[in-house]
């Protein structure tokens, strides 16, 4: 498959399941590959990810439903909690404070790099797990979750998140797309 066909692939799944089409050591191998070649600004190597499967998976999504103290419907974290895992994305702030520190000119820029290379990330592995046909969707429950998330993980204080993919098993596909005017987006000078 194109590059481009992988793409156009990649979908938001929300009906999900434990039963992955693949061994869990081929999604760890493809987030570990991944994670070691999506570029970033003067190589800092900030992102970071945490892969929760198993009794994790469920103890991630019964701590963000409790975290929100049952202001965000349990159905819509069950739905979550269904899938087969979730990778959890962060960066480190002490990294990006290093480069800072090192590259003063820059240092505005760090944070914002920081996160443009977390975004490739997570685009990233949500392509590659949906050419292993495995569903995903991403979700920000962040900041509400940030300490129950460290708390259950025991992640340092300098990992900050940033975004949580549960995928699984593919139960239903989404509604098709809309085709846009791609003109109200993109201009070509010639």
């Amino acid at each position: 498959m194109s590059i481009m066909e992988s793409i156009s692939q990649r979908r938001t799944y929300y009906q999900i399941n434990k039963k992955l089409p693949v061994d869990t050591r081929k999604v760890k191998e493809v987030i570990q590959q991944a994670t070691e070649l999506v570029p970033d600004a003067f190589n800092m190597k900030s992102a970071r990810v945490v892969l929760a499967l198993g009794q994790k998976q469920d103890e991630l999504w019964d701590a963000v439903y409790d975290a929100f103290g049952g202001k965000v419907p349990r159905e819509k974290i069950d739905s979550f909690k269904a899938g087969a895992g979730t990778v959890l994305y962060f960066y480190d702030e002490d990294v990006v404070k290093s480069l800072q520190e090192q590259f003063a000119l820059y240092a505005v820029n760090f944070p914002i790099w920081a996160q443009q290379a977390n975004g490739m990330l997570q685009f990233t592995i949500w392509t590659a797990l949906r050419d292993l046909n495995i569903g995903a969707s991403l979700q920000h429950y962040n900041p509400v979750i940030d300490e129950a998330v460290k708390k259950l993980f025991q992640m340092p204080d300098s990992w900050q998140l940033v975004a949580q993919m549960p995928f699984g098993g593919i139960t239903a596909e989404p509604e098709a797309k809309e085709k846009e005017d791609i003109s109200n987006r993109v201009k070509i000078c010639e």
